[in-house]
């Protein structure tokens, strides 16, 4: 048994009762320790949620401070329109900070396999120090990948972005440590101790809107490294791979180049957090490319100042 689960049964409260008030928890420490926090903003399940979160935190006033996304140029349509739509309906500035600029520039090089994920780490660092922010929100989870289970739930960054795993800071008794030099900045993982059902079952719970796309649909995809990848700018098919249409749905979002779906015929939430629960593969290990370039990829990435 967690920890949570021992606090949720000593409070009366049920499992996603109290990680959602250790999620509200750490938003408001933040806004009262911190000058210029920011939300990284995808459009995905894991940073809408953050952004649900965040509304409730704060509520009836406004979230407190601005959403970041770092555009990789290779996002799916039906992402970026619902990450348009909620800024809108919700009132919050968002500041995008684009890739393509950067590839337009020379500031980056197009990779040979096409893959943007790798090159968002300059602009969001970037976009970090343009903008002075000194926390910011992720929507990572202990469960995704190997290296993401490193990191506590604020986690120290240097003058140039960089996380060292052996300077992590202890977090008893929900005590958050976010001293910083200059320069320096902390990364803040609000859901950190939730899973991908825990996700699924809270969005199920608030009846939280998402884009299209995480639900079972019709999708010409071919097959690729074994996963199923989507025709788009960023390239393919490519020599004997052919299109085929799928019934399928994606469990995660990003570059649409190293994002691949899932054979599924979920489309209800009912359906879908069955699926999740039959899984025995996270979701960024069923459908993500580029953590495949190596068993240390995301946290090679990481130590760079990736998210």
């Amino acid at each position: 048994m967690t920890t949570l689960e021992k606090k949720a049964l000593s409070t009366g409260l049920d499992a996603l009762d109290a990680l959602e008030a250790e999620s509200i928890h750490i938003f408001r420490e933040v806004a009262g320790e911190f000058d210029r926090p920011v939300i990284l903003f995808s459009g995905g399940k894991d940073s809408t949620l953050l952004v649900h979160l965040a509304v409730k935190a704060f509520a009836p006033a406004p979230v407190p401070f601005p959403l970041l996304h770092v555009d990789t140029g290779h996002n799916f349509d039906e992402v970026i329109d619902f990450r348009d739509t909620i800024v809108e309906r919700l009132g919050l500035r968002l500041e995008v900070a684009k890739v393509q600029d950067y590839i337009d520039d020379g500031r980056l090089v197009e990779r040979a396999d096409g893959t943007r994920n790798p090159l968002q780490t300059q602009p969001l660092l970037d976009a970090i120090v343009e903008h002075r922010f000194d926390a910011v929100f992720g929507g990572g989870r202990r469960d995704e990948e190997r290296a993401r289970a490193k990191e506590r739930i604020m986690s120290l960054r240097d003058a140039f972005g960089r996380w060292d795993p052996r300077k992590q800071r202890p977090e008893l008794w929900n005590l958050y440590n976010g001293r910083h030099a200059p320069g320096e900045h902390v990364r803040v993982f609000p859901i950190s101790n939730w899973t991908e059902l825990d996700v699924w079952r809270y969005i199920q719970r608030e009846q939280i809107e998402l884009p299209s796309i995480y639900y079972a649909h019709e999708r010409e995809v071919f097959r690729r490294d074994g996963m199923w990848l989507a025709e788009g700018p960023w390239g393919g098919p490519r020599g004997a791979e052919s299109l085929e249409k799928k019934s399928v749905r994606y469990r995660t979002v990003g570059d649409g180049s190293c994002t691949g779906a899932v054979e599924s015929t979920a489309t209800t939430l009912d359906e879908i957090i069955a699926e999740v629960t039959a899984s025995r593969l996270t979701e960024r290990g069923a459908t993500r490319a580029d953590d495949r370039l190596s068993e240390a990829a995301m946290e090679d990435r990481k130590r760079e100042g990736y998210f």
